[in-house]
C-alpha cells in the first residue's frame, strides 16, 4: 500500500515537473531561500522560482528578512515563465493584488481588527497598509472626535476595522473610531455596573438645559438631574439654583442602560424650606383698581347681590 502511494506521489510530482507555466498563473509556492534582494521558492517544477525584492510587497515597511520565513507557503503570480537564466520569475505582490480583495471582503463581514501602522498623512486622513494593500483612514474615523493634526499619527499603530472594500477602483477604507467606540462602551458598561440605585455621587455640572442639568460623575459617566429633582422649591430654570461648573452631590434614582437619573433634592428632603414662596396672580384674576379699598375683582363681582345667611 505504501509502495503504491509512493508511486502515485512520484507520478504526481513528475506530472507537475512537466507542467507548462504561463504568464499570469497564480501558484502555491514554498520559500526555500532568502537573500537581501530576492526570495527563492520551490515550484515542484524542473527549475526554481525567484521573487525579486521589489515584487514581494507594496508595503514600504516590508522587510524581506523579517516578513518572509523559510518553509512558508505563499501565493505568487508568474511574470516570466523562463528568464535568461532559466528561472521562473514571480510576483507575490501581483498575486496579492488579485486574491486579497476577496479576503478583505470577508474580513469586513467578520469585523476583523487590524493593527495598521500609519505611514503617511494625506489630505483629510492617513494612509497605511493592510495585507499589502494601501489603506486609508479618514480624519473623522481616526478617533472619537475629529482629528485636525493627522501628521501626529504618522508612525503610530492603530487598531481599525474595514468599512469599505472596492476592488475595481482599489479602494480600501478603515475606521479606528469604531474600535474606540466599542472599547469606550465596554468600559462605560463596566463602570455603570459598579453603581446602584441609592448611591450618593459627586460631580461637576457640565451642561444646563431648560429641563434639567447634566452632571459629570467621573469615569466617563454623565447623569441627568431633571429640573424637578434639583430643589424642593418651584423653579422655572435650573439657573435659579445652580451654575455651570459647580460641584454638586446627588443621589442615583434610576439606572436604565447607560442613562443615569440623579436627584439633588433627594439629599435635601430633611432640610426645611426657609424662603417664602411667591406666586404671580394671572392678570384676569387681578383687581381692576388695586389702590381702592373696595374689592372689584371679577370674583368679587360675582358675589355682588348675594346675601349670606
Amino acid at each position: 500500500m505504501s509502495e503504491e502511494k509512493s508511486m502515485k506521489d512520484y507520478e504526481s510530482d513528475l506530472e507537475r515537473s512537466f507542467q507548462v507555466l504561463r504568464e499570469g498563473d497564480i501558484l502555491d509556492v514554498t520559500v526555500i531561500g532568502i537573500s537581501d534582494t530576492e526570495v527563492t521558492v520551490d515550484l515542484n517544477y524542473y527549475t526554481e522560482g525567484i521573487i525579486p525584492l521589489e515584487e514581494c510587497s507594496d508595503d514600504p515597511s516590508f522587510s524581506i528578512k523579517k516578513d518572509v520565513i523559510i518553509g512558508d507557503v505563499i501565493k505568487a503570480m508568474v511574470l516570466d515563465p523562463e528568464n535568461a537564466s532559466g528561472n521562473v520569475i514571480l510576483s507575490k505582490r501581483e498575486a496579492n493584488r488579485v486574491l486579497v480583495w476577496d479576503e478583505l471582503k470577508e474580513d469586513m463581514a467578520d469585523g476583523t481588527v487590524f493593527d495598521m501602522k500609519i505611514t503617511e498623512a494625506v489630505p483629510a486622513g492617513v494612509v497605511g497598509y493592510v495585507k499589502g494593500i494601501r489603506a486609508f483612514i479618514p480624519a473623522s474615523q481616526l478617533a472619537l472626535t475629529y482629528v485636525e493634526d493627522t501628521d501626529a499619527y504618522v508612525g503610530m499603530t492603530v487598531q481599525a476595522v474595514i468599512i469599505t472594500v472596492e476592488k475595481d477602483i482599489q479602494k480600501l477604507v478603515l475606521s479606528a473610531k469604531m474600535i474606540q467606540k466599542e472599547k469606550a462602551l465596554a468600559e462605560k458598561t463596566q463602570h455603570i455596573g459598579r453603581l446602584s440605585t441609592g448611591d450618593i455621587v459627586e460631580g461637576t455640572i457640565t451642561r444646563m438645559e431648560s429641563y434639567g442639568i447634566f452632571i459629570d460623575i467621573g469615569e466617563g459617566l454623565t447623569g441627568l438631574c431633571h429640573i424637578s429633582q434639583i430643589t424642593n422649591k418651584f423653579i422655572k430654570s435650573p439657573k435659579e439654583e445652580v451654575k455651570l461648573g459647580q460641584t454638586v452631590k446627588a443621589k442615583i434614582l434610576k439606572i436604565e442602560g447607560d442613562r443615569i437619573s440623579l436627584s439633588i433634592k433627594a439629599l435635601r428632603e430633611d432640610e426645611p424650606d426657609t424662603e417664602d414662596e411667591t406666586y404671580e396672580i394671572p392678570a384676569e384674576y387681578a383687581a381692576d383698581t388695586p389702590e381702592e379699598s373696595q374689592d372689584t375683582s371679577p370674583f368679587a363681582k360675582l358675589l355682588q347681590g348675594i346675601k349670606l345667611d
